[in-house]
């Protein structure tokens, strides 16, 4: 299948909960081998949307299809393809994290062998045999992880997957998932965090209000909302703001930095908040 191929496809998808609608006429084709960052404010439409894509929630209208396959009538072909790393856990406390991991790979027919595989690729190996009740909630996020990897899926959905990881751990996550794209797999996550978006994310789709109003690839999107401009503190103490898209103030800059009269000076970085504000009018949680 080629690359540029919608493993996923979503057109115009509704999702009401009585007259709540909390997806809005969502079209958005996912490619194989990409991965997809899915952003937007509490209640915008992001948990909903994959709730459908895993099958807890049938769409009110609309059509989605995954690896050809539509999501309704053909759930039994496409319950096998994928993984799920949900945003709360639902462990089996009272089993050691490898006698969860055996649970799964019974359910989807994989050897056994495949669990220790996945207890070293998010670096539970060490605690495999120690009761989950006793792991903290890192190394419980990471268990959901290899739970969802158990089977090795083609496409992989994730809801808000470094919540509770120390930076290393993250870390791990980002190197895990890029290597699933990299083998061929589709990974699509929900975050709050822009800047993990930034690292790992080959495109963006932002969410509110149940439909989608922005989509393109982190890059393009920060230098499309980045402001040109930068703040100079003087050597005595005044403060003045510099827009780079003004010749006039781009010659006024050049000379107070010859003039070694700055104590400091930053650029205006990407700032999402400010960004999600100005497409929405709303702010960011």
């Amino acid at each position: 299948m080629s690359a540029d191929v919608a493993v996923i496809s979503l057109n115009q998808l509704r999702v009401q909960y009585g007259a709540f609608t909390a997806v809005d006429n969502l079209s958005l084709d996912i490619r194989r081998g990409e991965l997809f960052g899915l952003l937007g404010p509490n209640g915008a439409g992001k948990s909903t949307t994959i709730r459908v894509l895993i099958g807890q929630r049938q769409p009110n209208a609309g059509s989605v299809t995954i690896a050809g396959f539509d999501i309704v009538r053909d759930w039994a072909k496409i319950k096998p393809v994928f993984g799920y790393v949900p945003d709360r856990e639902n462990h089996f406390e009272e089993f050691t994290g490898r006698r969860n991991l055996e649970f799964f790979a019974d359910l989807y027919g994989v050897p056994r062998m495949r669990v220790r595989d996945c207890l070293k690729i998010v670096e539970l190996d060490e605690a495999g045999d120690l009761p989950v009740r006793g792991y903290s909630l890192g190394m419980r996020r990471k268990l959901l992880l290899a739970r969802a990897l158990i089977h090795e899926p083609k496409i992989l959905y994730l809801d808000e997957p470094t919540a509770n990881l120390d930076i290393h751990s993250a870390e791990v996550v980002h190197r895990i998932l890029r290597d699933r794209v990299a083998d061929g797999a589709t990974v699509i996550l929900t975050t709050h965090d822009m800047d993990e978006v930034e690292k790992i994310c080959d495109r963006v789709g932002i969410m509110c209000k149940g439909k989608l109003i922005a989509l393109d690839s982190p890059m393009n999107l920060k230098q499309a909302h980045t402001e040109r401009k930068v703040d100079v503190v003087t050597t005595i103490g005044e403060r003045m703001v510099f827009n780079l898209d003004e010749d006039a103030d781009r010659q006024t800059l050049a000379e107070v930095i010859r003039a070694g009269r700055t104590a400091s000076l930053k650029t205006r970085e990407f700032d999402f908040h400010a960004t999600f504000l100005k497409l929405t009018g709303l702010a960011f949680d």
